[in-house]
């Protein structure tokens, strides 16, 4: 049945399962200002991000979870959960046929339109973008709230800060290396210094090239990367084995990282997700950047 036709039955079976009472007990500001109130804590929850599956896993709230979008590959339980579609093509009607009591989207991930429209069928949507590692925290002590396990996202949220304090005490005072953040070569692609993965090189006490562009991941021309001139590039890719294209700016002997062998590898998993596995990227991150500064002429 098309979606536009079953819109009318979609909304009153929405509203006959998610409408909230008058008088809510849980009420959270998201991460883009809106104000979410909900009856009590969630208890049928669909995640529309693969970052937010796993952190609601380790906020201790994923037997909470009904429905997932394609790649929510970790940890293993999300595997076997119903699929709605992809983050950027949610099936709507995929997600009310769960009977959802709460819907988290990833505000720079999911469609606007798609978001709306979950709205206007009377399901509370949460909207997360973590940007910092400290948001990432954040997000784990809401997630908790949000489904009912306060404690256990607050005891995530102190664990996470705790590794992260300590990478800070060994690494962030360390000297700067200039570091080219790429995440992909076709078109060529890297991080502004507000994305999270720049806060990951400031842990480091790396310096982000890139750090001063408008867009939060936004395309570049080789020329612009050797004029920056980094001391160190470093690479995720779209899987577990080291990208072919890493090693291409060898072609280039004067570029300061390839001549000092500074080209590395993170698997995207640890370092492009926004959850607690970003610190295994970090720890990774912050060894290569040491490495870096030994190969100091």
């Amino acid at each position: 049945m098309p979606l536009i036709r079953s819109v009318p039955l979609l909304a009153l079976l929405a509203t006959l399962l998610c409408s909230p009472s008058s008088e809510a007990k849980l009420e959270i500001v998201d991460d883009t200002g809106r104000r979410l109130a909900l009856p009590a804590p969630a208890q049928r929850i669909v995640s529309l991000a693969p970052h937010v599956t796993e952190l609601l896993f380790a906020a201790g709230v994923g037997d909470r979870i009904v429905g997932v979008v394609a790649y929510s590959d970790f940890p293993p339980a999300a595997l076997v959960l119903p699929q709605v579609g992809g983050y950027s093509n949610v099936d709507l009607e995929a997600v009310v046929a769960l009977k959802p009591d709460l819907v988290v989207g990833w505000s720079s991930g999911n469609r606007k339109a798609n978001l709306g429209r979950l709205e206007a069928l009377g399901i509370p949507v949460y909207l997360n973008e973590p940007r910092s590692l400290e948001d990432v925290a954040r997000s784990l002590e809401v997630f908790g709230r949000l489904g009912g396990n306060e404690q256990a996202g607050r005891a995530a949220a102190e664990a996470f800060r705790e590794r992260q304090a300590a990478l800070a005490a060994r690494y962030e005072a360390r000297p700067a290396v200039r570091t080219f953040y790429q995440i992909w070569d076709r078109p060529l692609m890297t991080i502004n210094g507000e994305h999270l993965i720049s806060d990951v090189l400031r842990l480091c006490g790396g310096e982000n090239v890139f750090a001063g562009l408008a867009q939060l991941a936004p395309k570049i021309g080789v020329e612009s990367v050797l004029a920056a001139n980094p001391e160190a590039v470093i690479a995720s890719g779209m899987g577990e084995a080291r990208p072919e294209w890493l090693d291409q700016w060898r072609r280039w002997p004067g570029l300061a990282a390839a001549a000092a062998g500074n080209l590395f590898f993170v698997p995207p998993e640890l370092i492009q997700r926004h959850t607690p596995r970003i610190l295994d990227g970090a720890t990774r991150v912050c060894e290569f950047l040491e490495a870096a500064r030994t190969r100091r002429r």
